[in-house]
């Protein structure tokens, strides 16, 4: 539980305060050390995951380096550009972060490059909790593992970024490098020579570094002081950084969670209530499978919205230096999605609640925020795949992970501008890395698995979202919404034959609150989200949102990369402090209260552009290089007058049977709005469906 807010606290200092450290000069001699010493104290068994890990290290370190790309028009100022470098590194969840200059003996080859600088990123392994924990046979040994891909992630990622802006660059990763990743860090600040060993400062435990060097000048962080006993106790032992004050992550662990078990994860989802029942109705009879050809961006993508949209649909998400780079790696790891299973079902794994919970374990120990377990139901899957192939059920039970998009970035940016379409990939990145390293090791264990991810699912991952018990239908529409993240995230599934113990539906009340705040349908850009009632679509009770509407404008926003307004403006998009835990408890315990809470958030100004998380900068990158936008950048305020279009608002409903053909392949078909628009005018209400369902018809 968090005390205090980090709103006020710059993106790039992090989530320790590094910046009360004493510093020498960015050029003095630091008190040498060599290599990391080793914290983890559990070994691996017979049954550890350490071997699922080597496909994925040996992909991202053959992208250590690439071509460089023309000088981008960034700023000069070399304070700037380190805290972007920083707040990037932070974006992805690195623990530390640093900048710096590479001391000429750190280097391991001949000839030395011109990369004069360094950032420097920093991973911390994960929580060990007591012993024989649900998943301990599987992530047992492999924190240094982990934690050690996880820094080389982050490395590869921002040398793609510092190319992109024109400058050479270089990943140096744990298990390919160039330098002495100790002797680099020790120079940029992040880490010190404690009793002869290399210790970083606020963490008690071990951690995995990466650098990437590059010919990018940056202004330089200082090797940390040497300092005697009493003064590390005080610095790292300060009350203000043990309760978390000014932001930091607090220093006693029990405010960050660290004394949950880590198959519940670090959000209380036990304490909000289980239904047998989904708070709505879902008729599954009536609901027909679809294929993935029918989806927006892939009716795009065939041509069925014209020439421009078939265009924008090849980099809407990535038409910036940060997601182009999230994009390489996720491309990478799609052709593991899937792979052989051993022939021998190992011995353990057959009891479904022990291997549920070391499922949720393991996905929390490789980064997921939220995790859920339910049965696939059959019109969860796509009647036709990508290619047009059909799709015939093959697994039974699907492990739904939830990553967040970030709140930090969220606060600063209006939604739709240049950091939106990075958010999501940098989400759709790390989720397909944890799912695909899931199934396979899950594989290994004789179960079939398969991960499906943004980029390749042949699943449906909002019905499972739901199934799993991480959500309820929103206004938003075609969109689950949790309690402690609301709308803030990205879906990985992974689907298998593993024997689990399925998860039940919650309620936290969000159909009465959805119903009595419009807030996203009158923040939608493009008037997407309905202000009306639901209506039934396909089998289901929702806000059906015009899917049309909301796809070409994420397609065709010229002002930003993508669109996520909705989910920046929603009054569940919350930071999680305890002073927000009063009226998230209000909101699900107390029906009256919930009208008041939304129009508090509005007075409160929730949803509006906190200039002090905006880190990055507003670049497209266009045609093989980083420039500014031609069109500018959305800059959002709250528009308390976008529900003047409620009463004159059409909803299109495409419904299946409008649908190209599944095994349609690069022949447009045109889509039918004024048609789509009837059926939304006339759309069933879940009222009449009832009473239809009551009679029997």
């Amino acid at each position: 539980m968090k005390l205090f807010s980090h709103r006020k606290r710059p993106v790039h200092l992090g989530p320790y305060p590094l910046e009360t450290l004493p510093r020498l000069a960015p050029n003095a001699e630091p008190l040498r050390g060599r290599g990391v010493s080793p914290f983890e104290d559990r070994t691996e068994g017979p049954l550890g995951a350490g071997h699922a890990y080597s496909r994925y290290r040996a992909l991202h370190d053959q992208q250590r380096t690439g071509d460089v790309s023309e000088l981008a028009p960034i700023p000069d100022d070399l304070q700037e550009r380190a805290s972007n470098l920083k707040s990037g590194l932070y974006f992805l969840d690195a623990d530390m972060a640093g900048c710096g200059l590479v001391p000429r003996n750190a280097w391991l080859t001949e000839p030395i490059p011109d990369h004069a600088h360094a950032v420097v990123a920093l991973v911390a392994h994960t929580r060990t909790v007591g012993h024989n924990q649900p998943g301990d046979e599987w992530i047992d040994g492999t924190r240094q593992t982990n934690a050690d891909l996880r820094a080389a992630e982050l490395a590869v990622i921002t040398a793609g970024y510092i190319r992109r802006l024109g400058f050479e660059a270089t990943a140096h990763t744990p298990t390919a490098t160039d330098v002495d990743l100790t002797q680099v860090a020790l120079q940029c600040g992040l880490v010190e020579m404690r009793g002869g060993a290399v210790r970083a400062p606020f963490l008690a435990g071990g951690f995995a570094i990466a650098v990437v060097t590059t010919a990018l000048e940056v202004a330089p962080d200082g090797p940390l002081a040497r300092r005697g006993v009493a003064d590390a106790l005080r610095s790292t032992r300060s009350p203000n950084w043990l309760v978390g004050r000014n932001g930091t992550r607090a220093g006693i662990g029990r405010l960050n969670g660290d004394h949950r078990p880590l198959h519940m994860g670090r959000y209380p989802m036990e304490r909000i209530r289980r239904v047998d029942e989904p708070t709505t109705l879902i008729v599954a009879d009536e609901v027909k499978r679809v294929p993935v050809r029918g989806g927006g961006f892939p009716r795009a993508a065939h041509g069925d919205m014209g020439p421009k949209f078939q265009a924008d649909v090849k980099v809407f998400a990535y038409k910036t230096p940060q997601a182009q780079s999230y994009i390489q790696l996720l491309d990478e790891l799609v052709p593991h999605q899937d792979g052989p299973v051993a022939d021998e079902i190992a011995p353990g794994t057959s009891d479904p609640d022990h291997n549920a919970m070391a499922l949720k374990a393991f996905a929390h120990h490789l980064g997921g925020d939220m995790v859920g377990v339910c049965e696939v139901p059959d019109y969860a899957w796509y009647s036709h795949n990508k290619m047009g192939e059909e799709i015939t059920p093959y697994h039974k039970y699907a492990v739904v992970i939830l990553l967040d998009q970030g709140y930090e970035t969220m606060e600063g940016a209006s939604g739709d501008d240049w950091v939106s379409g990075a958010q999501s990939m940098r989400a759709y990145m790390r989720g397909a890395q944890i799912a695909g390293i899931m199934g396979e090791h899950l594989r290994s264990l004789g179960h079939s698995a398969r991960s499906h991810s943004n980029r390749d699912s042949e699943v449906l991952h909002i019905p499972l979202v739901l199934e799993a018990g991480l959500g309820e239908l929103s206004r938003i529409g075609e969109l689950v919404l949790n309690p402690f993240v609301g709308p803030r995230f990205k879906s990985v599934v992974l689907t298998t034959d593993m024997p689990l113990t399925p998860d039940k539906q919650i309620d936290f009340g969000l159909q009465d609150f959805c119903d009595k705040c419009t807030k996203c349908a009158r923040e939608c850009p493009c008037g997407a989200i309905s202000f009306g009632d639901k209506i039934m679509f396909n089998g289901y009770e929702m806000w059906k949102p015009d899917v049309e509407k909301c796809t070409k404008y994420r397609l065709g926003n010229q002002k930003g990369s993508a669109c996520g307004r909705c989910m920046k403006t929603c009054p569940y998009n919350i930071e999680g402090v305890l002073s927000e835990r009063m009226f998230l408890w209000a909101a699900i315990k107390l029906p009256f209260a919930r009208k008041f809470i939304a129009e508090l958030d509005d007075k409160v100004e929730n949803g509006s552009i906190n200039a002090i998380k905006k880190w990055w900068w507003d670049l497209e990158f266009k045609e093989g290089r980083t420039i500014l936008p031609e069109k500018g950048t959305n800059a959002r305020g709250l528009d308390m007058d976008g529900g003047r279009i409620a009463s004159k608002q059409k909803i299109a409903l495409y419904e299946p049977d409008m649908l190209p053909d599944g095994a349609n392949q690069g022949v447009p078909v045109k889509l039918e709005r004024k048609e789509a628009v009837l059926r939304g005018r006339n759309a069933e209400s879940p009222e009449d469906a009832k009473a239809r369902l009551s009679l029997g018809r």
